[in-house]
């Protein structure tokens, strides 16, 4: 398909799904977008209760399984990066499948603001204070009403953004995995503060419609297009959707990397950095001094996907003592896009975990 300059863009609803039907259309979307076989995309969506992990998460680590599966909550992966989310028929999920020459960036600090500026002003609209407020965030008066997040795919690009219609905090809580002691009235009282709901700013929740047709406009507007409903699939969009459904609706996409880790890696640490929360979990071969094995999760964003699983093999059976080297000469040799999130930090998350073996070798 070949996207002209003054063509108009689609506007899709794909309605309330479960949550491995959304991921398995988000891949499809984008793979069509990437291949030119769609055109430029805004997206509407709704999911059945699910707890959704970024794509480098390890479940349990990161959920409470016990809880989602005593009370339906399904668990999927996503095929972006980012932390782990509740979703419930309680938010408008909405989404972008643009090229990335619509920004004339790649820069997804400097797209986030002009997506999250413009969808600010659609919130505005509905007659409440809706503000940008970085790195993704739309916020009215400090709370958090809209949470986004983008990933390129080749030359496209997903935005993605969720709003919140009349969200229960309090079932999110309880869903992620936060220690028990810490669910008191008080910290659930302080997680509400931190955000807020429609419902709770205009009393009621608005019609859909209405929502919906406000995106529409402003994105028309800031964008200079215009947009044509259409809520069919391509028949290539199709295709890939099932294609991507029969992998992703299962144990093996929702736990791959749990089980990655099953082989119990004898040393893991917790690197807080500014792009995101790094996870590492670490085999170490102390008679040779080698990496034997490396893992790395968490809530961070990494474009290719493939970087993450690509570090750990060139990581593998290496001297401890070239780790940093290593990973240095890793990022210089590709163009990778992490945000915030650095190489270095990769090299600080091994050392952290190597601190807590009593050798020498937590010189890295």
């Amino acid at each position: 398909m070949t996207r002209g300059a003054d063509d108009p863009w689609r506007v899709i609803d794909t309605g309330l799904r479960s949550a491995a039907e959304n991921i398995a259309l988000n891949r499809a979307l984008l793979e069509a977008h990437q291949a030119g076989e769609a055109p430029h995309t805004l997206r509407f969506l709704r999911f059945q209760p699910a707890a959704l992990l970024g794509f480098h998460q390890h479940v349990k680590q990161e959920l409470r399984l016990d809880y989602c599966r005593q009370h339906d909550i399904s668990i999927q992966r996503r095929i972006t990066g980012g932390g782990a989310i509740f979703f419930d028929p309680a938010q408008l999920g909405w989404e972008l499948y643009l090229h990335k020459n619509v920004f004339k960036t790649s820069d997804l600090s400097v797209i986030a603001a002009r997506v999250c500026n413009a969808a600010a002003i659609a919130l505005q609209r509905l007659g409440i204070d809706a503000q940008f407020r970085p790195r993704n965030d739309i916020e009215v008066d400090g709370r958090k009403i809209s949470g986004t997040g983008g990933a390129f795919d080749g030359d496209s690009i997903l935005y993605q953004g969720t709003l919140l219609l009349n969200f229960d905090v309090e079932r999110m809580l309880r869903v992620l995995r936060i220690p028990m002691e810490k669910l008191t009235d008080k910290a659930i009282d302080s997680a509400r503060d931190r955000v807020v709901n429609l419902s709770e700013l205009l009393g009621m929740i608005p019609d859909l419609e209405e929502i919906k047709q406000n995106f529409v406009e402003v994105f028309a507007s800031e964008f200079g297009v215009g947009f044509k409903p259409d809520n069919e699939l391509t028949e290539t969009e199709h295709s890939r959707y099932q294609h991507a459904l029969a992998e992703i609706d299962t144990e093996e996409w929702v736990f791959q990397h749990d089980r990655a880790l099953t082989e119990s890696p004898t040393l893991e640490a917790v690197y807080r950095s500014k792009g995101g929360i790094l996870r590492v979990n670490l085999k170490l071969d102390l008679r040779r001094q080698r990496i034997a094995q490396v893992w790395f999760h968490g809530d961070f964003f990494v474009h290719p996907r493939r970087t993450i699983p690509d570090l750990e093999a060139a990581l593998k059976d290496i001297p401890v003592k070239e780790v940093e080297s290593c990973i240095s000469d890793f990022f210089r040799q590709r163009q990778v896009d992490m945000l915030l999130l650095r190489a270095a930090d990769f090299t600080a998350a091994v050392r952290e975990a190597l601190r807590s073996c009593d050798t020498e070798l937590t010189s890295v």
